[in-house]
């Protein structure tokens, strides 16, 4: 079977590796489709990010759905030629942070196409994947594109469930990638009263109107645009920072009222912030970092149309054009999300 792999930046190669065997309590799915992440950008582009860095050739994705090809033993709740969204956090499920419940902290986390660890965990962007059982939902009517999409949406629900109540709220979303308009759909169905965009492209502002943004605003024609929410004592309740920019988390703490909640979604490496305006509004700065439980949630909403992914997918590629995948990728003039169509 062919895979997509990085080997270092902007070395990005199809190659033929071999199938795992099947075994107790798996399935061997044939992928359908795999959406190309921010973190898979900065692997592509710059060969990791922070201090995570690519040390070994290393098969790339995570967002991914496919059609169950075989049962391995003892799987009975699944059915050969189902489309599946493959949920790519694997936990332990018996270290400590498990125990606790928080497995998406677990120590010994085999997640999809990541560098932390070495040897790297490899990814899903294959032709063929043998996965746990129970990491595949089952995916009915939706699309293999949207199915896919259960991954990133599961990250906004996190980082939702993160910030606390929502009903109500005057939220700021930094950063219109598909991070940032999934949490602006997200937001909106939790109860947001009032929903700000930001971004440096208009192409990505459309995009947050058309998701239910109340008002979007580009950053780079107007680096003060913020001003005005920053009055009294500032405006916003809840802020996602999406952006992973130190520029953008900066621009934006003066706008939040005392007591809000700032939480970092965007990873792009270490980001300085202003502590003590911090410290002075008495704001909440939280982090949010992948998920698990919520999986299951963002496949159920998309299958009773409560939340809609199709218009956020771009671009659908073959594998053959899976460089060119990523180069679009890059281009937020014109792409949001980039799909790989494995089938």
């Amino acid at each position: 079977m062919r895979a997509i792999v990085i080997h270092k930046p902007k070395d990005l190669r199809i190659e033929e590796c071999e199938v795992n065997a099947l075994g107790p309590g798996q399935v061997r799915i044939k992928m359908a489709a795999g959406g190309v992440c921010g973190s898979d950008l900065h692997y592509f582009n710059h060969g990791g990010f922070g201090t995570v860095r690519i040390r070994e050739p290393m098969i790339l994705g995570h967002e991914v759905s496919g059609r169950i090809e075989a049962l391995g033993e003892g799987v009975e709740n699944l059915a050969v030629g189902e489309l599946v969204a493959v949920n790519p956090s694997r936990p332990c499920g018996h270290c400590g942070f498990c125990a606790e419940g928080l497995r998406n902290h677990c120590e010994n986390m085999r997640y999809y196409g990541s560098a932390m660890p070495f040897p790297h965990i490899q990814g899903a962007f294959r032709e063929v994947l043998v996965a746990d059982a129970n990491q595949c939902v089952k995916a009915g009517d939706l699309s293999p594109g949207e199915a896919a999409m259960a991954e990133p949406l599961s990250v906004c629900l996190h980082g939702t469930r993160r910030a606390g109540e929502m009903l109500g709220k005057r939220v700021l979303v930094t950063g219109c990638g598909p991070i940032g308009l999934l949490i602006i759909l997200v937001a909106r169905r939790a109860g947001a009263a009032e929903i700000v965009a930001t971004d440096l492209s208009d192409n990505a502002l459309s995009y947050a109107k058309a998701a239910g943004a109340d008002q979007v605003i580009n950053v780079m024609d107007n680096s003060d645009a913020l001003s005005e929410f920053a009055a009294g004592k500032g405006t916003f309740d809840v802020m996602f920072e999406a952006s992973g920019a130190n520029v953008a988390l900066n621009a934006a703490i003066p706008t939040m009222r005392p007591r809000g909640v700032v939480m970092q979604l965007g990873m792009g490496g270490d980001m300085t912030i202003p502590m003590q305006q911090i410290t002075a509004k008495e704001l909440d700065l939280r982090g949010c970092f992948r998920f698990h439980e919520e999986f299951q949630t963002a496949v159920t909403l998309m299958q009773k149309g409560l939340i809609d992914v199709k218009p956020l997918i771009t671009h659908t590629m073959p594998l053959d054009d899976a460089l060119a995948a990523f180069e679009i990728a890059n281009d937020r003039s014109q792409a949001i999300k980039v799909q790989v169509s494995f089938s």
